[in-house]
């Protein structure tokens, strides 16, 4: 659904002669803003890949990074650590392979710092924003229900409407449909393998 259609969805479910198409709009935002904050699923993965090729100590955080899930080098997955340790380690001024990493504001520091190689930061992204009415992001396109319904819950306030129970019930219920249909696939189906504890050789 696009971003038109949304806003015409949502003017009709809340019903109410004095919405402007503006203060639908503000609504919307607010909603995605709203389930951004709450939903982690498959659909808002991204990842940025960084090309070494001078020593260096730190990368730039992704600007549309929500929450980072893993960084990896080549084949090494980086370990997180506390800032006061990073800057411990900085002292040292070890080159090569890095095998930490911290995060300070909009950088990520590493560590061993690595002068050639690649960096890939694997995070949970915002959607894409839909700025004209034929804009459709991901979210727009299998949660549009959410959308509206999480705008509906900011509309409500803004009114003081009393329906503002129901709809905030209605979000909630279609956000839990969301992380529980990802949390499902990620714990069970075909492509789950049950791993053996131990391993003998003869």
């Amino acid at each position: 659904m696009n971003k038109g259609n949304l806003r015409s969805h949502f003017i009709a479910v809340l019903n109410r002669s004095d919405i402007t198409n503006t203060l639908a709009d503000t609504f919307i935002d607010q909603g995605i803003a709203r389930i951004q904050r709450q939903l982690r699923i498959p659909i808002m993965e991204a990842q940025q890949t960084y090309a070494i090729s001078v020593q260096t100590a730190s990368i730039v955080v992704p600007s549309d990074m929500l929450e980072l899930m893993d960084i990896y080098f080549d084949k090494t997955t980086l370990t997180r650590v506390p800032l006061e340790e990073m800057l411990q380690m900085k002292d040292i001024g070890e080159t090569g392979t890095p095998m930490y990493f911290t995060r300070e504001r909009s950088t990520l520091l590493l560590y061993p710092e690595p002068a050639t190689g690649t960096v890939v930061v694997n995070y949970y992204a915002e959607f894409p924003a839909m700025t004209l009415d034929s804009d459709e992001n991901t979210l727009a396109k299998v949660a549009s229900d959410a959308i509206i319904y999480a705008a509906l819950t900011y509309a409500a306030d803004y009114f003081l409407d009393e329906r503002a129970d129901l709809f905030t019930g209605k979000f909630g219920q279609f956000i839990a449909e969301l992380q529980g249909q990802s949390d499902d696939a990620d714990a069970s189906g075909s492509l789950q393998v049950m791993r053996p504890s131990a391993t003998f050789t003869d």
